[in-house]
């Protein structure tokens, strides 16, 4: 468990199914998951190295936001066993993922320049790079096979299709609207401007509708510094962001798009790409971060001895 990760678990109770993700690990409990986020870091569809203390940063980030917001909507976190693992009720996750978005910017700026509906939603004219939408606008991507890309879809394709029903898509949009103003108001209070962010859902077994996966990870959610967004956006700069993309400009820099052999990483952008996580857990839970995950050998036994139970 070099990485943190379930890879090399020994003594695991027989017939209990370990899946292998690109950065979380999970085994397969019947009801429940048992999910291990790693340390390892993914670009262009391929994990290419692991970061210090990543899986423990972008674990903890979630459990804090999500009781949160547990108020708002049921969350499927169980039990947190470790600081980078969760027990999670077991849910059929929607085939859709809630981008929430408060601002024109990324994706939707891009596709607002070439004349194009956001997710099948038409933008006022004359709006500028990075200004703020008068209410945030929900716009969905399908959640398609590894290696293919998500595609924006508009509601009016999710219900003509029936991925999910008019009642059903009604209380997705209601709780992520709800989470996604939680959010910018915590953020706001730490210096931030929660920008956009990416939420699932899953059902249980009686019909309940479940927040899973990650919540508001710089993985999942762009964050500006508040201070640095009137000055920016009067001058038609970017805000600062807390930055996630070192590492991936750090592959191209070097002719990596994910094609042919992936370049060395040097243990010095490894350590780069690790004080960009401490500093977005540092701006997003506004504390400083000490590590908390034990050794390798200690998460082990965190692990096993709650799988001692499933025997």
């Amino acid at each position: 468990m070099e990485d943190g990760c379930l890879e090399q678990l020994e003594g695991l109770p027989p017939r209990i199914p370990v899946y292998r993700g690109k950065v979380r690990d999970i085994v397969d409990l019947g009801d429940r998951l048992l999910i291990t986020t790693t340390d390892r870091i993914s670009a262009f569809d391929r994990v290419l190295a692991t970061i210090p203390h990543k899986g423990e940063i972008l674990n903890r980030i979630s459990c804090s936001w999500f009781a949160q917001v547990s108020d708002i909507v049921p969350i499927h976190i169980m039990e947190e066993l470790s600081p980078r693992t969760v027990v999670v009720r077991k849910t059929q996750v929607l085939p859709l993922e809630v981008v929430v978005r408060g601002y024109l910017t990324g994706s939707a700026y891009r596709a607002y320049q070439e004349g194009k509906p956001v997710s099948g939603i038409h933008l006022p004219k004359g709006m500028k790079k990075n200004e703020p939408f008068p209410r945030p606008l929900i716009t969905p991507s399908t959640k398609e096979s590894v290696g293919v890309h998500d595609e924006p879809i508009s509601e009016a394709e999710i219900l003509r299709r029936k991925i999910l029903s008019p009642s059903l898509w009604e209380q997705v949009k209601d709780k992520a609207l709800a989470v996604f103003q939680r959010g910018t108001e915590i953020a706001r209070r730490r210096g931030l401007i929660l920008v956009d962010t990416k939420y699932e859902f899953g059902l249980s077994e009686d019909g309940t509708l479940y927040l899973v996966d990650e919540l508001h990870t710089p993985d999942s959610s762009r964050y500006w510094y508040l201070s640095s967004y009137e000055e920016a956006f009067a001058k038609g700069e970017d805000p600062r962001q807390l930055d996630k993309e070192y590492f991936r400009a750090w592959l191209l820099s070097k002719g990596f798009q994910g094609n042919g052999p992936a370049p060395e990483i040097p243990i010095e952008v490894r350590r780069a790409v690790s004080e960009r996580y401490i500093e977005a857990f540092e701006a997003i839970e506004g504390i400083p971060f000490h590590p908390l995950a034990g050794n390798p050998e200690a998460e082990t036994q965190i692990v096993l001895s709650y799988l001692e139970r499933f025997r």
